[in-house]
C-alpha cells in the first residue's frame, strides 16, 4: 500500500452553501422528475461506479477504508436511479458540520448533477457549514464552487468540524420542489 494522505493545496475548492447555484435547465429537469433519489442505500455500488474509469485514485485500500467509514456512519452516498437503474451519484465523508465530497459519477445525463443538488439541500437542512470539493473544476464552478486560500480554509474547517449538523434532517421522500428551494435559498 502507498498509504493514505490528506491533500492540502494552496487553494481549496468549496461550495459556499448559501450561494449554491442550480442552472435553470437543471431545475426544469429536476421538476420534470423521472428519477428517484436515495441516501446510503447503495453506497458500495456508488464508490465502485466512481472508481470505474480509465484512471482513478480509488484503489482497493481506499475502497476498503471508505466502506469502513460508511459502516461507522461517517461516509455517505447519494444515489440517483432512472428507470430502476443506478444512473449517477456521489459519496463523501461527514465530520461535524463539514462534508467532504470525494467523487461523483453519471451514467445518464444530469444524474450526478441531481445528486449534487440533493446533497446541498440535505446539508443546508441539517445545518452544515462547509462543503469541501477539494478542487474547483469548470463543471463545479457552474454551481458556485470557488477556491479559498489555505489559511482561510483551515479556519472554516476548524469551525465546521467543531460544530454539529444532522445529515438526516432532510426526509428521504423530500419533493423536488422542496429540494430546489432548500438548495438555492439565501440566508
Amino acid at each position: 500500500t502507498d498509504g493514505v494522505f490528506w491533500v492540502d493545496p494552496r487553494n481549496r475548492g468549496i461550495f459556499p452553501l448559501d450561494r449554491f447555484h442550480v442552472p435553470r435547465r437543471l431545475a426544469r429537469r429536476i421538476r420534470a422528475g423521472g428519477f428517484t433519489v436515495t441516501v446510503d442505500q447503495d453506497y458500495e455500488a456508488v464508490i465502485d461506479a466512481c472508481a470505474d474509469r480509465d484512471e482513478t485514485w480509488i484503489n482497493g485500500d481506499i475502497r476498503r477504508l471508505y466502506v469502513a467509514l460508511h459502516r461507522m456512519g461517517y461516509a455517505h452516498s447519494i444515489e440517483v436511479r432512472m428507470e430502476g437503474a443506478l444512473a449517477g451519484g456521489l459519496y463523501g465523508v461527514r465530520i461535524g458540520a463539514a462534508f467532504f465530497g470525494e467523487s461523483m459519477f453519471h451514467r445518464r445525463t444530469d444524474a450526478s448533477k441531481i445528486a449534487l443538488v440533493w446533497l446541498v439541500a440535505r446539508l443546508r437542512a441539517g445545518g452544515f457549514t462547509l462543503l469541501d470539493s477539494q478542487f474547483v473544476t469548470e463543471h463545479l464552478a457552474r454551481f458556485g464552487a470557488t477556491s479559498v486560500p489555505r489559511d482561510a480554509y483551515h479556519k472554516m474547517l476548524d469551525a465546521a468540524i467543531r460544530a454539529t449538523a444532522d445529515f438526516d434532517a432532510l426526509p428521504q421522500d423530500a419533493s423536488p420542489e422542496t429540494v430546489l428551494q432548500l438548495s438555492t435559498q439565501t440566508s
